[in-house]
């Protein structure tokens, strides 16, 4: 795996630069200051943020992908807020790879959507360019007509003189306005002016979505493309040993055969042929170092390496003092496994190797990284390989990892033709790169009213960002995999957080919805309702003692208690569960409501959400991920599971790997706190805090601690 070198501050610094598009019209930028000032041979860049024609029609390209966040009318919105033009008259464009033109601020400066920070990154600098067009099509306008910039205005799509009664549209300034030196300093709009960001704005990618014209990577179709299908070793690190080829050449529509070192595929003038082929094939491989692994080994390694003292990520106090001398002490082992990503857009890639290089139609998170993973394993140079980046069919981390995409790659070397490579649903599923199954040690000690005064959270499992982005990986500590526990909202006084770093045999790891938070906030939300047990007081009481400094948290807390009718007694077998947490900059408390039925199954009833996210941007966005999140949460907290045995993995297709159904959703009611905070993200936070949630629900309902998930009904049959 291609190792990174990402940096978490601002890399470099950008500046705003225009031109004139080709055809006519204006085009604003970002550049590297680096490339700025004194060296004039440096062209406009070919790619920008805004495209305004001679119609006035304006063009925005996001620089991050959308997969289903809203990113592609969020960010847009930013634009048009400051640039002064209405949405009807926006469309949105996918970038290119360019780190230099679309690197995210809130990772690097990389060109990369991921950890909920599309608006956190972008919120100040799209607002800017839309600031800085604007204000250049006024200067425009004011040259045009020999007046002072200062006595006019803009209204939607035009710049208005009053004194004279004229305007003159975007599109007729656009030309002069690219000409415009761009302003070094601009003035934002006051909250109090904004009428495009705050409003519940309409999806500008639903229309393609609903009338099918929406491209994403799967549907690319290129002249002479054939379609291949793969498989690969089914133990991570086995080899390719033999297979049948005269039989897969057999099959009416194969047309070619192609072996890897670790995996084999069938290439056909459609994916059936090619199916059928791969069948016929029969491949066989050599299982390597990891033939005998099993989901037992992994966890009893990790109990192992529970046992030693790991990394300090954050030591407060004296936390074995105050421990010892504790009224009562509580402890508690946490178990979360591994999870497949399973979008609902398998793995797919499409290659065309050329003698100049190389053209790539994919739906990526990382298009600059997989550009260069691409350009490394073919031997090419980064310019060489050109990438068509499409809509993503869910991403939740999977399309953050280019294995895939190299695969596609290295196949489609040895064809003579374009080739479309499709991951069967096994495949997808049994070579994903999995959450990572962690274990965790956390224990409190209580004072006399039952309330912490010590708390250790000790953290075991793999390490994403020592692969993923080494320079991440300092000290031996993870910042993901602590996030959400060494800043969880809880005040208590001796505190102490550790990590240590235990990688399963050859299972890969990655990014899974928010991975540090979503698994922290689970333990830590489970183990705070543990203590308010052992303390004998209300869930919510408990949490409110622990907020009294952190009054945005407590916030989100009363009013989900409110909503939800806390205290209110439900059914027999019936509980509430709350859940409070502070992650990717967002506040959130949770409350569901769960039916624990005789046989065991739990069945999610209703779950209130309660968030402040600071300044929003599309309350309709914020909604929707909110519920998406919910359904993602339910669906590994009732049935996510990855298990291993000979090291194979055992699931293999929605019938084993479920996910939460139409008529197994919950009511779930959403309510945003208005807020002028800076934006948090929202991707993911709705998917961290449910497990806790429904966990303390089940225990409300049945007096049973379930400490590993996904749920085991089993322990929950009624006696």
């Amino acid at each position: 795996m291609l190792a990174r070198q990402i940096t978490p501050e601002l890399s470099r610094r950008n500046f705003l630069v225009a031109g004139v598009a080709a055809g006519g019209g204006m085009m604003i930028g970002w550049v590297p200051t680096a490339n700025a000032g004194g060296d004039k041979s440096s062209p406009v860049v070919p790619d920008a943020y805004i495209r305004i024609d001679g119609q006035g029609k304006v063009t925005i390209v996001s620089p991050m992908i959308e997969m289903g966040q809203g990113t592609y009318t969020s960010l847009p919105m930013l634009v048009a807020e400051e640039l002064d033009v209405d949405m009807a008259n926006v469309s949105v464009a996918i970038s290119p790879p360019s780190d230099k033109l679309y690197g995210n601020p809130a990772l690097g400066n990389i060109q990369v959507t991921g950890g909920s920070t599309s608006i956190r990154g972008f919120y100040l600098p799209l607002r800017k360019t839309g600031a800085a067009a604007r204000e250049m099509l006024i200067a425009a306008a004011a040259e045009t007509w020999g007046v002072d910039p200062a006595t006019l205005r803009t209204e939607p799509g035009f710049v208005v003189d009053d004194a004279n009664k004229r305007r003159l549209s975007y599109g007729e300034l656009a030309d002069r306005a690219a000409k415009i030196p761009v302003p070094s300093e601009v003035k934002l709009k006051d909250a109090s002016q904004f009428r495009i960001i705050g409003t519940p704005a309409k999806r500008l990618d639903v229309s393609g979505k609903v009338n099918g014209s929406a491209q994403y990577g799967i549907d690319t179709k290129v002249p002479n493309m054939k379609v291949a299908t793969v498989s690969a070793s089914p133990v991570f690190g086995g080899k390719l040993v033999s297979f049948d080829e005269a039989a897969a050449k057999k099959i009416p529509g194969v047309v070619q055969v192609v072996k890897l070192d670790n995996a084999l595929a069938v290439v056909g003038d459609h994916y059936w042929a090619a199916k059928k082929g791969l069948e016929a094939a029969s491949p066989v491989f050599d299982d390597g170092p990891h033939g005998n692994v099993s989901n037992a080994d992994v966890v009893a390694a990790l109990a192992n390496a529970a046992e030693r003292p790991g990394a300090v990520a954050k030591n407060e106090g004296n936390f074995a003092t105050a421990f010892s001398s504790a009224n009562e002490k509580v402890e508690a082992t946490y178990e979360a496994p591994f999870l497949a990503h399973a979008t609902m857009e398998p793995m797919n890639c499409t290659v065309a190797v050329t003698g100049d290089g190389c053209d790539i139609w994919v739906g990526t998170q990382i298009p600059v990284w997989a550009q260069q993973a691409v350009a490394a394993a073919l031997k090419l140079k980064t310019e060489q390989v050109r990438l068509h980046n499409h809509l993503l069919g869910g991403g939740f981390g999977r399309r953050l990892e280019s294995d895939g995409i190299v695969q596609a790659a290295l196949i489609a070397k040895q064809l003579d033709f374009p080739v479309k490579v499709v991951w069967s649903r096994e495949e997808d599923i049994q070579h994903d790169m999995y959450r990572p199954y962690y274990y965790d040690r956390i224990s409190a000690g209580l004072d006399a009213q039952g309330m912490p005064v010590a708390w250790s959270h000790r953290i075991v499992g793999s390490s994403i960002m020592a692969r993923w982005a080494p320079p991440l990986y300092k000290n031996g500590i993870d910042p993901d995999a602590i996030d959400g526990a060494a800043d969880m909202p809880y005040a208590i006084e001796n505190f102490h957080v550790e990590y240590v770093r235990e990688e399963p045999p050859g299972i890969p790891t990655a990014f899974w919805r928010g991975v540090g938070p979503t698994h922290n906030v689970y333990v830590i939300e489970s183990f705070i309702d543990e203590l308010a047990a052992a303390a004998k007081k209300d869930p919510v009481e408990y949490r409110r003692a622990l907020l009294q400094k952190n009054p945005r948290a407590l916030h989100v807390l009363n009013r989900a208690a409110e909503l939800s009718n806390w205290g209110k007694p439900l059914g027999p077998r019936q509980g509430r569960g709350v859940s409070v947490q502070q992650a990717f900059g967002t506040y959130m408390c949770q409350v569901a409501e769960v039916t624990v039925g005789k046989d065991g199954e739990v069945k999610v009833d209703r779950v209130y959400v309660v968030l402040d996210p600071g300044v929003v941007v599309n309350p309709n966005t914020v909604v929707a991920q909110m519920q998406s999140g919910v359904i993602f949460g339910i669906t590994a907290v009732l049935w996510g599971e990855i298990t291993l045995d000979k090291g194979r993995v055992q699931q293999t297709n929605f019938d084993d790997y479920r996910i939460l159904r139409i008529d197994e959703a919950p009511k779930i009611d959403v309510e945003i706190v208005k807020s002028s905070a800076d934006p948090g993200g929202i991707g993911e936070p709705g998917t961290s805090g449910l497990a806790p949630a429904v966990l303390n629900a089940v225990y409300a309902a049945t007096g049973v601690r379930l400490r590993k998930t996904p749920i085991d009904s089993k322990r929950l049959k009624a006696v």
